[in-house]
């Protein structure tokens, strides 16, 4: 079992996340957490009864309705009705690694200590998360305002043993899950059920494990450039880091340097370093300027998420030194929603690129010698003719999911929420787009294992070798036509769970 990720509320980071949405690794709340936390419930409980003041959320209600005040009688029957309130979310449910990520951010930002819930409430959340009960939670609803309301509402439900949630597979009432799973219901007190629903954890859940696949992507882009270039036989020279020192962005450096490096050795480069082609397509030359464009993208997103897997993104906030708790905006999902546009903007542009090599490899008037859709017996057999199609359609498709969600805005709660950030359909977006890119690069790698075998006995280098293996283990040449989706979604996955870099790298050596 992996090690234990321990919950402090300030050093959570993008692969931790990882590792227990996707790797299931635990988790557990760490003892300066607990006193942080008991520190904030301290305040809020002098707060919630304490009727010289008003504080939103704890004796008010919410929204347009934040002047009404709220009788101590009813404090804690309060926060049950929010959550019942707020979980009207549509559509169909949102992926279980994803609310699987959700619970861990929104028990990390409990655990920073500026929310308020008691450690017990933190407690059950955390313990759900480790026995593996997962809510359902429906994808549309959230605008992004005041964090992710509707979806960390239904997150929250099965917690008071309402709501829906699976274990094992199997769909259940919220209690059920919980007995199930040897749990029993929480009850909730004052500002708890706000604690657990203001906040981000949706839309930074998205960030988070989109991040991990779009690195990886970055990397495979290279890889299945380089087999692409042997197979057109093109050249290694226009990867010289001497070239690319000349305009120093770091991406376009790393890919650079990724790019020569598996080229080297190559057999069949140097069998045309004399030919009269003086220079390749820029699907080819310009992948570094291109790749390199979309890493640096990668750096803005990962630092916009980084900060925000440990931000307090709570309202009201509660500053135990200064024994306040404050209205505030830190909900508000504008950051993360720019970074998951550009999030798809970026890895959109890799797999817009890797379509044109693709194409390249197929179509025999931009291929330099290799036969009509790479098949023997073309006209009998159709090849990779229709592979080209499929990444078409998916780059194409990505062309309008990589329009910004995050420019939009509908006013909301009566115009108290004026402006909103629409995250949520930005991660949605997004997590559609990183699919169709692992599938158009899976479709790449396809075809450039294919084609570089027709220039056999020539040797590819060391990056287009070893990536052509790797595909064989997949993926058996085309000789005669058979159905080829199988094949894509089989790379795709290895590209998605990190196996296919972990293989190749294996070989050729970590990549920048």
């Amino acid at each position: 079992m992996s090690e234990t990720c321990v919950l402090t509320g300030e050093d959570l980071a993008v692969e931790d996340v990882w590792r227990v949405a996707v790797e299931r690794a635990p988790i557990s709340l760490g003892d300066q957490a607990r006193q942080k936390m008991r520190a904030a419930r301290g305040l809020v409980e002098r707060a919630a009864f304490g009727l010289e003041e008003h504080t939103y959320g704890v004796n008010t209600g919410f929204g347009r309705f934040h002047t009404v005040s709220i009788p101590a009688a009813h404090t804690e029957e309060l926060q049950v009705r929010l959550l019942r309130s707020h979980a009207c979310g549509v559509g169909e449910p949102y992926p279980d690694e994803i609310v699987r990520a959700a619970m861990l951010l929104r028990a990390n930002a409990l655990a920073e200590g500026h929310s308020g819930a008691r450690v017990e409430t933190v407690e059950l959340l955390v313990e759900c998360l480790n026995r593996g009960l997962v809510p359902r939670v429906p994808s549309r609803g959230s605008v992004g305002a005041s964090g992710d309301l509707a979806p960390l509402a239904h997150l929250a439900l099965p917690l008071i043993g309402e709501g829906e949630a699976t274990v094992d597979g199997e769909l259940l009432p919220g209690g059920e899950a919980l007995d199930r799973v040897g749990l029993a219901p929480i009850r909730l007190e004052a500002k708890e059920g706000l604690s657990l629903i203001n906040g981000t954890q949706f839309m930074a859940a998205y960030g988070a494990l989109g991040l991990v696949r779009a690195r990886r992507l970055a990397r495979v882009a290279d890889l299945a450039c380089a087999l692409s270039v042997e197979a057109l036989q093109g050249s290694r020279a226009s990867f010289m880091p001497q070239i690319h020192r000349l305009r120093p962005l770091k991406g376009q450096i790393d890919s650079a340097h990724n790019l020569y490096r598996l080229l080297e050795g190559s057999a069949v480069i140097e069998s045309h370093r004399w030919c009269d082609k003086v220079q390749d397509a820029y699907s080819l030359r310009c992948a570094p300027q291109v790749h390199g464009a979309s890493r640096d993208l990668l750096d803005y997103v990962d630092y916009t998420v980084s900060v925000e897997l440990n931000a307090a993104t709570d309202n009201p906030l509660v500053l135990v030194e200064d024994e306040l708790l404050v209205s505030n905006g830190n909900f508000h999902g504008q950051p993360v929603a720019f970074a998951l546009d550009v999030l798809a903007m970026a890895v959109a542009e890799l797999g817009s690129i890797s379509e044109r090599r693709t194409e390249r490899l197929v179509n025999p008037n931009l291929s330099d010698g290799l036969p009509a859709f790479l098949t023997t017996d073309g006209g009998l057999n159709s090849g990779f003719m229709i592979l080209q199609y499929v990444a078409a359609s998916l780059v194409s498709e990505n062309k309008v999911l990589a329009h910004p969600a995050s420019v939009d805005t509908i006013p909301t709660s009566a115009g108290q929420e004026d402006h909103v950030s629409m995250g949520n359909a930005a991660g949605l977006k997004a997590w559609t787009v990183l699919g169709n890119v692992e599938r158009t690069l899976a479709i790449e790698l396809l075809a450039g294992a294919q084609a570089i075998e027709f220039l056999a006995p020539l040797m590819p280098g060391v990056g287009g070798g070893a990536t052509r293996a790797f595909v064989r283990t997949l993926s058996p040449r085309l000789e005669d036509d058979r159905p080829l989706g199988g094949d894509i979604e089989r790379i795709a996955e290895t590209i998605r769970d990190g196996s296919a870099l972990r293989e190749i790298e294996g070989e050729v050596g970590a990549l920048r």
